[in-house]
């Protein structure tokens, strides 16, 4: 007996969290069919953007990731239910019948959501200290212990007029001033304590403007790391992971965690680039790939490591690049 999908107890779903042995309504007027697999289609960026629900008749639809769909208990009210179903209670005393009961649909788990990253502790964030004095002051000091030094000369007076946290080209600034202390003129004191000016701030959801946090917090960590201060460097860590605990939808923050990982996995490290300026002689070109490499690799190891590149090998290829910008 065919029944609509009027006479069928039903609710909405997110069509994301559609699973095997859920009963899902097909298009038109059909009883709710049995999921028996469901493949996910990424569009061309990686993301999750269409679902393919094959039904135990062998049909299947097409349904948009962020589609709501109408999914059924398991069993159409009117139905036939197996006798062995009813329950005991039914030839109760006083006559009363109760409505059959029915069966439970057995569905499989759902796959583990991503575990949410917390942010430090009030008593952890106190590792990170105030700055001493303005942000413009901390910058003057550093770039007096490097007079004659034009690339840092150049930022720090830039700097020192006015810093605003809220301009993404500001930002930009105070992190390559940091990766010039620390990278080109060895003075990793003064550079943890220009990136500091940018490690306290938010993710407020703008990513260019997070970029330039994201590479000062991966300075801070692997500087503390080298110089064994692993609480601190964690801390850090634990602040370059605040996007990855903003989605609150289950389906999406595992697609999000998905494409993280395959980034962390299939890391840009820049071959051919350095590889064409070798063979093309260009020094200048090969030095800067090799700076984008570095700071690539400090980013891998803040996340410690990901599942082709261990921490071990990271900090040996951290070593090679640093030798080659610094020659």
């Amino acid at each position: 007996m065919t029944h609509s999908p009027a006479t069928q107890q039903y609710m909405e779903k997110q069509a994301g969290d559609l699973r095997p042995g859920d009963f899902v309504f097909p298009p038109g007027d059909g009883p709710a069919q049995e999921i028996t697999a469901v493949e996910v289609e990424n569009d061309d960026y990686g993301v999750a953007a269409l679902l393919l629900v094959t039904m135990v008749d062998g049909g299947a639809v097409r349904i948009a990731v962020g589609s709501s769909v109408p999914v059924g208990d398991g069993v159409p009210v009117g139905s036939n239910v197996p006798e062995s179903s009813t329950s005991d209670s039914s030839t109760s005393a006083g006559g009363d019948v109760d409505a059959p009961a029915v069966p439970a649909v057995v569905v499989p788990p759902r796959p583990e959501t991503p575990p949410t990253h917390t942010g430090p502790s009030a008593e952890e964030l106190a590792l990170i200290p105030e700055p001493d004095g303005t942000p413009e002051a901390v910058v003057r000091a550093a770039a007096a212990n490097h007079k004659g030094k034009n690339g840092v000369q150049v930022l720090a007076d830039r700097l020192a007029k006015g810093i605003n946290t809220k301009s993404g080209s500001c930002l930009r600034d105070l992190s390559d001033l940091a990766f010039d202390l620390c990278i080109v003129l060895r003075d990793p004191d003064h550079a943890l304590a220009v990136a500091d000016l940018l490690n306290v701030l938010p993710f407020d959801g703008n990513l260019d403007r997070w970029a330039s946090i994201e590479r000062a917090l991966a300075l801070s960590s692997f500087i503390c790391r080298e110089a064994g201060q692993s609480d601190r460097a964690a801390v850090y860590e634990k602040l370059l992971r605040a996007p990855e605990s903003q989605e609150e939808d289950p389906f999406k923050a595992r697609i999000n965690a998905r494409v993280r990982q395959r980034s962390l996995n299939e890391p840009n490290l820049y071959d051919k680039e350095i590889f064409r300026a070798i063979d093309n002689g260009n020094h200048e070109a090969e030095r800067e790939w090799r700076f984008l490499r570095l700071e690539a690799l400090m980013f891998l190891r803040a996340h410690g490591g990901s599942k082709t590149i261990d921490e071990d090998e990271l900090a040996r290829r951290i070593g090679n690049e640093l030798e080659s910008v610094r020659a």
